[in-house]
């Protein structure tokens, strides 16, 4: 009994690979194949090779690293709004999504330690008085943000003075429209996105300081404890080994960094 259980061990350690594709298979890819949910949308998540196509940044990075790592295959499921990504996994659609932590999205997925920030600004109008994310929650002034976005839910529970309009916008507008209308005073969203928006809109001013960093996560089924535990263990190692840091520079997307531990 004690030579079997003993070349059980020498088995297991001389084929860790065969150890961690078990592992894999079990707490996060079942099925042998890791879908990985993100929002197709957010630059902060994934970018598109103008040369190429081929999707790349964080997101899809670490997606396909994780899934290297635990010896599946990976299969990219783009969605376009964060609780897409949630009810992916939730209902069994993905094993793994890319998303921010808030409070509001608790409860039915579980969260990762987060692994990266993405930094969250406004645009205003050219001639607009507001020079600063601090002049933003003043009385009778409008803020808008994409309805249910982090920026949208933390606005919710942080505006003391100003008013919240949440913004539907199917063609990534960021706020665009409603600033031209008069509709907001200032949009929030994370910073690359306001960026791409400055770029294509002329008459607006991107705030140069910013109001917070969103915690960018991966979340797990819910009750899935081994699968949360190995997850958080591969984000220590990718940003331990430099990984992380060297997906987001070679992302190019402005106002994301590495999660300090």
């Amino acid at each position: 009994m004690r030579t079997g259980y003993t070349l059980l061990i020498v088995i297991l350690l001389a084929f860790p690979a065969a150890v961690s594709r078990i592992d894999g298979q079990s707490t996060i890819a079942p099925s042998g194949t890791l879908r990985a949910a993100f929002i197709a949308g957010n630059p902060a998540m994934a970018v598109k090779n103008p040369a190429t196509g081929e999707l790349g940044g964080p997101a899809v990075d670490l997606a396909r690293e994780l899934a290297r790592q635990r010896g599946v295959d990976v299969v990219l499921v783009g969605v376009q709004t964060p609780q897409n990504v949630i009810d992916a996994v939730r209902t069994g659609q993905a094993d793994v999504g890319f998303v921010a932590y808030n409070p509001e999205r608790a409860g039915a997925v579980a969260f990762s330690r987060p692994f990266m920030l993405v930094q969250q600004s406004f645009l205003v109008k050219q001639d607009s008085p507001i020079r600063s994310v601090k002049q933003i929650d003043q009385p009778n002034m409008k803020i808008g943000a994409r309805k249910a976005d982090s920026m949208a839910l933390y606005l919710a529970r942080t505006l003391k003075q100003a008013t919240l309009v949440e913004i539907t916008e199917s063609n990534g507008g960021e706020g665009a429209q409603a600033l031209a209308a008069g509709e907001v005073d200032a949009f929030g969203s994370n910073r690359q996105r306001l960026t791409d928006t400055l770029r294509t809109t002329p008459g607006l001013r991107l705030l140069p300081d910013d109001l917070y960093g969103v915690e960018q996560t991966i979340i797990v089924p819910i009750g899935n404890a081994e699968g949360l535990n190995a997850v958080n263990q591969f984000i220590d190692e990718v940003r331990r080994s430099g990984f992380l840091a060297a997906s987001i520079a070679n992302s190019g997307v402005v106002g994301i960094a590495v999660a300090v531990p």
